[in-house]
């Protein structure tokens, strides 16, 4: 579920969760305690030698937030290079900006609702086994 990641990684992923955006906080509010499709996600999640936003194990995806840094055109490479690094372990990235998630959360969910489908074998979600 690591794939491979150093307890350096995994340590660093422990003081990211202490100190995450106002966009990640608003998105974990729907992701947390399986409130979305009854999947489980953790927050910064170690994956080899990166930390993903958000991860679900059960359908291999990640969803990565992010900010102004990400839009800077020296960080355009890393990022792509860090998709190719997930997605060589056969994982589904979907990306947000802080600003899609603070301003249209619901369009967010679609789309993260849209992306699961095919991971949960087309079916339009999960059984929820609350009563």
């Amino acid at each position: 579920m690591y794939y491979g990641a150093t307890e350096e990684i995994q340590e660093r992923a422990k003081l990211l969760r202490k100190t995450e955006t106002n966009a990640e906080s608003l998105l974990w509010k729907y992701l947390r305690n399986k409130r979305f499709k009854n999947l489980k996600f953790r927050r910064q999640h170690p994956i080899s030698k990166f930390i993903a936003d958000f991860y679900c194990h059960e359908i291999k995806l990640v969803v990565e937030v992010d900010g102004e840094i990400h839009l800077k055109e020296e960080n355009k490479e890393y990022d792509e290079n860090r998709t190719a690094e997930m997605e060589r372990f056969e994982l589904k990235i979907v990306r947000f900006t802080n600003d899609e998630i603070e301003n249209n959360i619901s369009l967010v969910l679609k789309t993260l609702t849209e992306a699961t489908i095919p991971l949960l074998g087309g079916s339009q979600g999960v059984k929820n086994n609350r009563k």
